[in-house]
């Protein structure tokens, strides 16, 4: 009966679906992806001047480390995901925080929380090189993500099978779920400071680093 159900439904979304065209990519095609015609992301340079040089001073360096520097909560986070959530970070040249230089490379971004206060994990290789802490945190605005992420072009026929695969997958107990949404902003502001906005989940993280040493 449940067979039955499902190939009905599989030739409704046929029929009803648009004609596919030989333009059309094939089933398998990588979709492109659109950015939403929406307004600028306001940065924080932008938003609300702040006292950069008296938040980076009273900021302490974390005073722990990860054991082996294995992000323990990392697998949590990803068990149920095809990638990694979090954003990944692309540094051309240094950055510093106190007596941490930040040498250019890639790294992944992720907020973690020790014993009450928030940081910035900097990951390479899946191991964590940097703890930054965070000087603020913040609820991310309702809709941000629908405004300011790439949503993929789907062709027709893509979009008769994503809608296939998703019903079935209401019937599978083993479904992934949605990954994490995430977002990044950065900022050069006075005085040879940087900050570094990460949007994780339902909320945001502040941090400030300076481009040159003290």
């Amino acid at each position: 009966m449940l067979r039955k159900s499902l190939l009905i439904l599989f030739i409704c979304a046929l029929f009803t679906a648009p004609a596919y065209s030989e333009d059309d990519d094939d089933d398998f095609a990588s979709p492109e992806f659109e950015y939403p015609a929406q307004e600028q992301v306001q940065t924080e340079e932008q938003t609300v001047r702040k006292n950069y040089s008296k938040i980076y001073n009273e900021l302490e360096p974390a005073a722990f480390t990860y054991m082996h520097d294995i992000d323990p909560d990392q697998y949590f986070d990803i068990k149920d995901t095809t990638w990694a959530p979090y954003p990944l970070l692309r540094l051309n040249s240094y950055i510093y925080f106190k007596n941490q230089a930040i040498e250019p490379g890639y790294y992944l971004l992720t907020p973690r929380e020790y014993k009450g206060k928030w940081y910035l994990l900097f990951k390479q290789n899946g191991r964590v090189s940097h703890i930054i802490p965070v000087y603020e945190r913040d609820i991310v605005p309702e809709l941000f993500y629908e405004k300011h992420l790439p949503k993929p072009k789907l062709t027709p026929s893509q979009k008769v099978h994503m809608g296939v695969l998703s019903f079935l997958g209401k019937f599978d107990s083993t479904k992934r779920r949605d990954p994490v949404k995430s977002y990044m902003e950065i900022n050069d502001l006075e005085n040879y400071f940087v900050s570094i906005v990460i949007y994780y989940g339902n909320h945001k993280y502040y941090t400030i680093f300076r481009t040159i040493r003290l």
